[in-house]
């Protein structure tokens, strides 16, 4: 490329790059509050090392979405559980009052399926889990996937009414059982938590 072609090749990709960064500012990122109720109650037995009465607890959260054209958004998530639960102590003693968090830190993907006002979507979501009781607190890898709907009836303002399943893998462990000539076999074990959430969020839109 000569000389004089450079500023000229420059200024269009310039102009490319300011145009759609005016695309993204003018479809806003999505930032979006949330509550709702969390389904599982297998954390709880796992700090407390003791079976649990609790199905679930109410959590609250956000939600961040970066839109990147064609409905395709990238998105992060941190949703916060916390649960009172009676532990049992033992034959002669009374029962324990213990208090429990479960923490989702999440970073994936969402697809929308419509760009009117009312918009359905799908979600696919890595990161970690963080389960803690009083004094003790430990990190998983988590996946997790969900979908729901999105209604806008203004343009800056919506809300989101979402279902998301997780799979927190708490133990996992893989080992090779034998090999022959280029063929090696392995046994996978893990013990899996799920977690089911339903939930309800305003949208605000910010330009």
């Amino acid at each position: 490329m000569t000389a004089s072609r450079s500023p000229l090749a420059g200024a269009i990709l310039f102009i490319a790059v300011c145009g759609h960064a005016s695309s993204l500012r003018a479809q806003g990122i999505e930032i979006t509050p949330f509550g709702g109720y969390r389904f599982g109650g297998d954390f709880f037995e796992l700090v407390t090392g003791q079976p649990v009465d609790a199905d679930g607890a109410p959590a609250v959260g956000a939600i961040v979405d970066i839109p990147l054209g064609n409905g395709l958004q990238v998105e992060a998530l941190f949703t916060h559980q916390n649960a009172h639960v009676t532990v049992p102590a033992g034959p002669l003693l009374p029962p324990i009052r213990a208090s429990i968090s479960v923490d989702h830190w999440q970073g994936g993907g969402l697809q929308e399926y419509a760009d009117g006002r009312v918009r359905p979507y799908a979600t696919g979501m890595l990161g970690l889990t963080r389960y803690a009781g009083e004094g003790d607190s430990e990190m998983r890898f988590t996946v997790a996937g969900g979908g729901g709907v999105k209604v806008f009836p203004a343009s800056k303002v919506g809300v989101r009414l979402n279902g998301q399943l997780s799979a927190t893998f708490v133990y996992a462990d893989a080992r090779v059982t034998g090999c022959s000539p280029g063929i090696c076999f392995f046994n996978f074990t893990a013990d899996i938590v799920w977690q089911l959430e339903f939930s309800a969020g305003l949208i605000l839109k910010v330009h």
